[in-house]
């Protein structure tokens, strides 16, 4: 495998050559930094977002931009120290002035690759505002890593549907950071929220921060989910690097230039 393709470790010109070889296709890691119980450092979505990003552009040559560590985290309240969160309005200004900044500096496909499932509203609606915004000068998409495929969604909902410093979300960290990983301090806290109405923040629906069964995590079961998902996220990379919108220029190109 080869190295990972990191912007933030070229100079403007090598950055102009990758993305001339990269047909101007650019991925955006986004995590959060927020509570993760008492035994998952905050940092733990950005770290998987950047590290599978990682993995999949050691497999396809597609450059990562930084990882986007502050986003949505709202939900988990200021019960517990760790959370640190944007509104849904400045997530959304933020990652619409990125793209805006891809596009005038000649990247013509930018795919935001989240792990964080608070983002996922404000994501949709941040890539309704690009499409848009850009018509025909940006292809703009949004991948979940714990969405990639079936499987990889049936594991991580296979101890809380609810989840949240979960058994996959520890297997994982116990993998890619181990050092962080406080196992001597979990304490598994059930899914509360099965058949109820109303949408409620964390700290109405746990005890700890956490909701699932994280002492259940391996580092052996860490790698191969790790594994499954950054070859999900390359496929999905090498089939968006040479893609172009379903019908042809001929029927579009005027808007362009209104």
């Amino acid at each position: 495998m080869e190295k990972a393709c990191l912007l933030q470790q070229l100079p403007w010109p090598e950055i102009a050559e990758v993305c001339e070889e990269s047909n101007g296709f650019l991925v955006l890691p986004i995590g959060a930094t927020e509570q993760h119980g008492p035994h998952l450092p905050i940092n733990t979505d950005t770290v998987i977002a950047e590290k599978i990003c990682e993995y999949a552009s050691a497999k396809t040559g597609i450059p990562i931009l930084p990882p986007m560590a502050y986003s949505v985290s709202s939900g988990h309240t200021t019960k517990w120290p760790g959370t640190f969160s944007l509104t849904h309005e400045a997530f959304i200004e933020s990652v619409c002035e990125l793209a805006s900044w891809a596009v005038q500096t000649g990247w013509k496909k930018l795919l935001f690759v989240n792990s964080h499932f608070g983002n996922d509203s404000s994501l949709r609606v941040a890539v309704e505002k690009i499409r848009l915004a850009h018509f025909g000068k940006l292809q703009i998409g949004l991948k979940h890593t714990f969405l990639l495929t079936e499987s990889i969604r049936s594991y991580f909902v296979s101890d809380a549907e609810d989840l949240h410093a979960n058994k996959a979300e520890t297997d994982l960290l116990l993998y890619l950071a181990p050092d962080t990983v406080r196992m001597d301090k979990v304490e598994d806290d059930p899914d509360r929220t099965e058949g109820k109405v109303f949408s409620y923040p964390v700290a109405q629906t746990s005890l700890n921060g956490l909701t699932g069964a994280p002492s259940l995590a391996s580092t052996e079961k860490g790698k191969e989910l790790f594994e499954e998902m950054g070859d999900a996220l390359a496929e999905v990379l090498l089939r968006a690097k040479d893609e172009e919108p379903p019908l042809s220029s001929e029927y579009w190109e005027d808007l362009v230039r209104r």
